[in-house]
C-alpha cells in the first residue's frame, strides 16, 4: 500500500491530495492566482488534518509534482517544495507532465462516448498572448503530438483537424475559442489540472518504480523564463 503526496502548481490553481494506490484519501485546493509561495504549504498541513487522513506526512511513501509546462514560478514553488519534502524525510519524487494531469479527467469523460473515440484532446495551458503549452492525446491518453509551445492563429492543427474531431481546453483554450473555428473543433468545459487527478499516474509511477533524482531534477519549463519590466517605476 503506497501513500504518496501529490502536489500540482502548473497553473494559477494551487492543489495538494493524498492518494493510496491510485485512490484519493483527501484533496485541497485554491485558486487565488499568484499565491502558491503563502499557500502551497498551508494546504498541506490542512491536508493531513482531514478526518480521513490517518497518517503523518512522515509516513508517505512518496511525493508526485506537476513537472511541466506550465507557470515558470508556480513550478519552481511546486518542485521546490516537492524536493524538500522529500529531502527531509527520505522519500522518492514522482513527476508527471502537467499536461496530462490536465487531459486525464476530459479524456475519461468523453474518451468512452462512441462518437469521440476516433478523436483527439488537446489540453492546453496559457503561455502569453496567443502563445500556448499543449499536446494532444486519443482517447487511449496515448501521446499523438509532442508537448510545444504553439502560437495559435486560424490554420493551427489544421491537418489534424481536416482528419478528426480535436476537443480543447484549459485555460489556453478559452482564449483560441474564437480563433480556432473549424467544424471539427470542440472546447468542453474543464476543471484545470488538480492534485487529486495525480492518482492514477501516480500509482503507476510508483509500481514501475519511475523515480526521479530529487538532486537533480528539474521542472520541463519548456521556454526560458522572461521577466517583466514595471510599467510604473518605483523611487
Amino acid at each position: 500500500m503506497a501513500y504518496i503526496l501529490c502536489i500540482e502548481t502548473s497553473t494559477t490553481v494551487c492543489s495538494v491530495a493524498l492518494t493510496r494506490n491510485g485512490e484519493v484519501v483527501a484533496a485541497r485546493q485554491e485558486n487565488e492566482g499568484n499565491s502558491h509561495a503563502n499557500r502551497l504549504t498551508v494546504l498541506t498541513e490542512e491536508l493531513f488534518k482531514d478526518s480521513s487522513v490517518n497518517i503523518e506526512m512522515s509516513d508517505i511513501d512518496a511525493v508526485a509534482v506537476s513537472s511541466g509546462p506550465g507557470s515558470y514560478t508556480g513550478l519552481r514553488i511546486g518542485v521546490s517544495t516537492a524536493k524538500g519534502i522529500c529531502f527531509a524525510l527520505g522519500k522518492q519524487l514522482i513527476a508527471i507532465p502537467s499536461l496530462s494531469i490536465l487531459a486525464l479527467p476530459v479524456v475519461q469523460s468523453l474518451g468512452s462516448l462512441k462518437n469521440n473515440q476516433d478523436a483527439w484532446y488537446c489540453p492546453m495551458i496559457d503561455a502569453r498572448r496567443m502563445e500556448v503549452y499543449a499536446a494532444m492525446y486519443d482517447s487511449g491518453m496515448q501521446q499523438r503530438k509532442e508537448t510545444s509551445a504553439d502560437i495559435i492563429d486560424s490554420e493551427s492543427y489544421a491537418e489534424i483537424l481536416n482528419r478528426r474531431k480535436v476537443f480543447f481546453f484549459g485555460n489556453g483554450a478559452a482564449k483560441c475559442k474564437e480563433t480556432l473555428t473549424h467544424p471539427n473543433a470542440f472546447f468542453p468545459e474543464d476543471e484545470g489540472p488538480l492534485a487529486r487527478n495525480m492518482a492514477k499516474p501516480a500509482a503507476e509511477a510508483w509500481n514501475n518504480r519511475q523515480f526521479e533524482d530529487v538532486a537533480y531534477f528539474e521542472p520541463f519549463y519548456l521556454k526560458d523564463f522572461i521577466a517583466t519590466i514595471p510599467k510604473k517605476k518605483i523611487l
